[in-house]
């Protein structure tokens, strides 16, 4: 219905263009809303507001007569101009019935549409350092990620969803020789294990596994492995400088292709792992792009170059500087330390600039809320590189605090022991996980209870919500067992029987899913597709308790499984968008 009224007022207006009234160059944006008081009608518009400077007109004359130029339509039963300028359109209630036909037409297509223009829309998520499995912190982010993508794919944008790998730099020379250590232990060399390493069980596990395959090949003394090391930090030493110089020695004492070798297994190993971990939760990529092809094929020297030639790089003290404080950083930043080594922001920096060079119309980022000072240098970065910083839009997530009932669940990644995601859909499931993670807006902390999302009850909100459709399929169910058959068409002509306060409820709430989707997109928002998806449920349960579907007037019983079954059908559609399982038993 909205876009129906969008078109009459832009009929509309290409009337008072040609009577003189407009200019030809005016293209509005026309907004239609649903009128929050039935006494204001069912949809208004502000265009004449909007209109009225560039048109030189007062806006309740402008509105008057975008009204009288209206076409007429027998979906519009009458047009009022209220207050300063506003036009407020009151709906046939005939035409709210055409929502079921449109719906059983549409079928899965029902609420896609194109108002993304094919635009290319890169969205990167997730990108978790290969240093270990994922956590309960990452699934939040991968499952707002990937529906956000599907949200922006449901609307015509083109999409592609790409994880950034974190396989170069110190963490992955850490995790490297965290594994070395743990696999000279299962060859019976004894030594202490640093206090910066990692130190989870998967470490020891990759270890172990690379021993039995590859037998003593690593193996080096454990004297040789501690001779001159500097102390670690519980003897009084220099954790960081103890962990450096550990990594040093390995590379040494295994020279550079075993050494490389041995990374590899270990960043193999994680990665996969990871690729699974995600994959079974419902999130896959078009690419996994490596930070270390970055530095292999010489995308970081460009970009810098590229800084250096606008006159963004200076040195100072050795090391070479981004002026990042001259674009709206609060400070300048390191690219290169004083030992010649690119740090993070560089690789980051050449990551950008290679998205831009692929033409993406827009980059979404989305990152930890612990991230949210990096912004600035990146929108920075890429303005110095000569690109428009708008096109980088950054959206945060939250982590997730873990509760079981009033018990806090603790986690620590310290000690390597925390809850991983794969633990956490073992114990409640992928669809609960999913849509427990999107159920607010992303930048606000949530508390998941482990507890409330097992539950088989209607405060579990992915229970209600998937009961509802099991619902509309049990009344299928028994429909069947009563020997009675579903007509369509006698449900389709007989809609007007639908006349109970419940059933208009339903037919309004229908209407409105395309445009939640749009909305929920334009925002970066898929909570609203889930606010959306327990409302209606809410709907169905309470028309369910209050009438009965299977009545003997066949006209009505008809008209009444066509409005479920056009329930049904959008809850699927809502739910196979967040990836969540459409159950026709509970």
């Amino acid at each position: 219905m909205k876009q129906k009224i969008e078109e009459l007022i832009r009929q509309a207006l290409e009337s008072l263009k040609t009577e003189g009234v407009l200019a030809q160059d005016i293209a509005p944006q026309i907004v239609i809303e649903r009128a929050r008081d039935a006494q204001h009608g069912d949809f208004a518009s502000n265009l004449a507001l909007m209109l009225a400077k560039p048109a030189k007109a007062n806006p309740r004359q402008l509105a008057e007569k975008i009204i009288a130029a209206l076409p007429a339509d027998a979906a519009i039963t009458k047009v009022e101009l209220a207050g300063p300028g506003f036009i407020n359109f009151f709906v046939n209630p005939d035409a709210q019935y055409q929502i079921i036909p449109r719906i059983n037409e549409q079928g899965a297509a029902f609420g896609l549409s194109q108002s993304g223009a094919g635009k290319k829309v890169q969205v990167e998520f997730v990108s978790a350092n290969p240093t270990g499995p994922l956590h309960v912190g990452h699934g939040r982010g991968a499952a707002y990620g990937s529906v956000l993508a599907d949200l922006l794919a449901a609307v015509g944008f083109e999409v592609h969803r790409e994880y950034y790998v974190n396989d170069a730099g110190r963490q992955m020379d850490i995790l490297a020789t965290s594994i070395w250590l743990r696999y000279l232990e299962e060859c019976g060399e004894v030594l202490p294990f640093p206090s910066n390493a990692y130190r989870g069980d998967y470490v020891r596990d990759i270890a172990r596994g690379i021993h039995q395959n590859a037998g003593n090949d690593y193996r080096r003394p454990a004297a040789l492995v501690q001779e001159s090391i500097p102390p670690d930090e519980p003897q009084g030493g220099d954790k960081e400088v103890h962990i450096d110089a550990l990594i040093a020695r390995a590379k040494m004492l295994l020279g550079s292709k075993l050494y490389r070798d041995f990374f590899q297994i270990g960043l193999n190993d994680i990665l996969g792992d990871i690729k699974d971990d995600l994959h079974e939760f419902g999130v896959d990529y078009q690419q996994w792009f490596s930070e270390r092809q970055l530095m292999d094929d010489g995308s970081v020297e460009k970009a810098l170059a590229q800084l250096r030639a606008g006159g963004h790089l200076y040195e100072q003290d050795g090391a070479i500087w981004f002026a990042s404080s001259q674009l709206g950083d609060e400070k300048d930043r390191v690219v290169v330390r004083e030992n010649g080594q690119y740090t993070y922001f560089a690789s980051d920096i050449a990551y950008h600039h290679h998205k831009l060079a692929r033409g993406f119309d827009q980059i979404i980022d989305i990152w930890g809320a612990d991230h949210h000072g990096y912004i600035p240098r990146v929108r920075a970065a890429i303005q110095a590189l000569g690109a428009d910083a708008e096109k980088l839009k950054v959206l945060l997530v939250q982590f997730a605090t873990l509760y079981r009932g009033e018990e806090k669940v603790q986690m620590s990644t310290r000690s390597g022991e925390f809850v991983t995601l794969r633990q956490l859909r073992n114990e409640v499931g992928k669809d609960a996980a999913r849509f427990f993670y999107v159920m607010r807006r992303s930048e606000q902390h949530m508390d998941f209870d482990l507890q409330l999302a097992t539950s088989r009850t209607n405060e579990n909100p992915v229970f209600y919500v998937q009961y509802a459709h099991a619902r509309v399929c049990s009344v299928l169910r028994q429909l069947d067992e009563k020997g009675w058959s579903r007509d369509i068409d006698l449900g389709m002509a007989n809609l007007p029987l639908l006349a109970e306060s419940h059933e208009l409820a339903l037919l309004a709430t229908l209407g409105r899913y395309p445009e939640v989707l749009e909305k929920a997109a334009a925002q970066y928002e898929p909570h609203q597709v889930v606010l959306y998806l327990r409302e209606l449920a809410t709907e169905l349960h309470t028309y369910y308790n209050a009438h009965q579907f299977l009545v003997d007037d066949a006209p009505l019983r008809n008209a009444r499984l066509n409005l479920v079954c056009a329930v049904k059908q959008v809850l699927a559609n809502g739910l196979n968008l967040l990836n969540i399982n459409t159950p026709e038993v509970m």
